[in-house]
């Protein structure tokens, strides 16, 4: 979009334009914190801003370089959700890994050094999307020619794994889960889930533990299952032997360490850690490329009956009337009203290209309103001499179709 980035806040629906390094340059792409403290943007010249939330003061500020002076652009930024390091994936195809203390102890025009420099020496692969681990110590980045995954360990900087997904099939987006290891991406409209499979070691339980394949016929002690066996005299038991007889707290649950922060020791007892949620369809498709024709008739008398009884449970007040969504405005200065949004606007429309084709420049074109009716007798020819020659042409049919409904033809009944 042309406008700086714009912080909008649902509850009073105000909005504020943040400022930006360059007024030219409005490629800005913007992220907030793990906290939600300060807000980080980046624009297509390599710089990041570090601005207060509350304020929009700029708190510090450097840029992204290559290896000589020049700049390269700012793609996304990712924070991890455990710990201050946050990524950024440039146009020169490196991911770089920062610490967020670090940036903030530069201050305005630093020159933080990154962690660690994240790249595909051999394919030089641009990346698609990246984001951290749950646990914020390993660190996945998607293809953006092929379905193929990266994952790096953040301490050390190596690649530790390729996931090669269906080929000819680009990636479109990934996510990683935010307490198991599970990640899931997207490309073609399908989601892939990629997991560990997970088999069952009853041995690390148990060490004497012994898997059998057929059962086998136990023979039992004398006093196997006896509470206290008078015949033996047990010794007072000292060290590993005194540690199993010993309780075991099965009540009580420990904080779970993924959704502890990296600065808070205990788990906060009031955060929303899940939500279920469910989607609710009202007509599912049960067939998703079309009925046949021959259930034309018949699906459009079930919509008809579905609607009716719609109707007749609203007016009985069984089913609660749906809220609107609430819709918020934005006006900007300066912003031209006729531009469309990246995110709604397909690149590679054969559709409007193909309309722009076949209408030859200078011409306009003709609204289809009540004063044009067509004329099988007038044939092809007469109708596009008509989308091409203007309103002289257009009267010429109408003149044309009068005669006809005069002489009683039978087009015109």
């Amino acid at each position: 979009m042309k406008s700086a980035p714009v912080m909008l806040t649902l509850s009073d629906s105000k909005h504020v334009v943040l400022p930006v390094d360059d007024d030219s340059d409005l490629n800005v792409v913007a992220s907030f914190d793990r906290r939600g403290e300060y807000i980080y943007t980046g624009n297509a010249k390599g710089k990041i801003l570090v601005l207060k939330t509350d304020s929009q003061d700029l708190v510090a500020s450097f840029r992204v370089t290559t290896g000589t002076s020049n700049t390269t652009a700012i793609k996304s930024i990712e924070f991890a959700r455990k710990g201050s390091c946050f990524l950024i994936n440039t146009a020169d195809r490196i991911i770089r890994v920062y610490d967020g203390r670090e940036i903030l102890t530069c201050g305005r025009d630093g020159e933080p050094e990154p962690m660690q420099k994240l790249q595909d020496l051999v394919n030089r692969t641009p990346w698609k999307k990246c984001c951290f681990s749950g646990d914020g110590e390993y660190i996945v980045a998607g293809s953006a020619r092929q379905h193929a995954l990266y994952i790096w360990e953040k301490s050390i900087g190596n690649l530790v794994k390729i996931l090669h997904g269906t080929r000819g099939e680009l990636l479109l987006d990934v996510a990683w889960h935010p307490v198991r290891p599970i990640i899931a991406s997207i490309s073609s409209g399908v989601v892939s889930i990629w997991a560990q499979n997970q088999v069952e070691n009853w041995s690390a339980f148990a060490p004497d533990f012994k898997e059998l394949d057929e059962n086998v016929e136990y023979e039992e002690r004398e006093s196997e299952f006896d509470i206290e066996d008078e015949d033996k005299s047990e010794p007072e038991q000292t060290g590993a032997d005194a540690a199993e007889d010993e309780e075991v707290d099965v009540t009580s649950v420990d904080p779970i360490a993924a959704f502890c922060s990296s600065d808070e020791e205990l788990e906060d007892s009031k955060a929303l850690l899940y939500l279920p949620i469910a989607p609710e369809v009202e007509d599912p498709e049960e067939n998703p490329y079309g009925p046949p024709p021959d259930a034309v008739q018949t699906s459009l008398m079930d919509e008809g009956a579905s609607a009716e009884k719609k109707r007749q449970s609203s007016a009985d007040g069984s089913q609660p009337p749906k809220k609107k969504p609430k819709t918020t405005n934005i006006e900007l200065q300066g912003v031209p009203n006729d531009e469309v949004h990246p995110l709604l606007g397909v690149k590679g429309d054969g559709k409007s290209k193909k309309k722009q084709a076949g209408r030859p420049k200078g011409s306009k074109a003709l609204s289809a309103g009540p004063h044009l009716s067509y004329c099988p007798l007038a044939g092809t020819r007469l109708w596009n001499k008509l989308l091409t020659g203007g309103r002289k042409a257009c009267k010429q049919l109408n003149h044309l179709c009068r005669l006809l409904r005069q002489e009683g033809s039978s087009y015109f009944p």
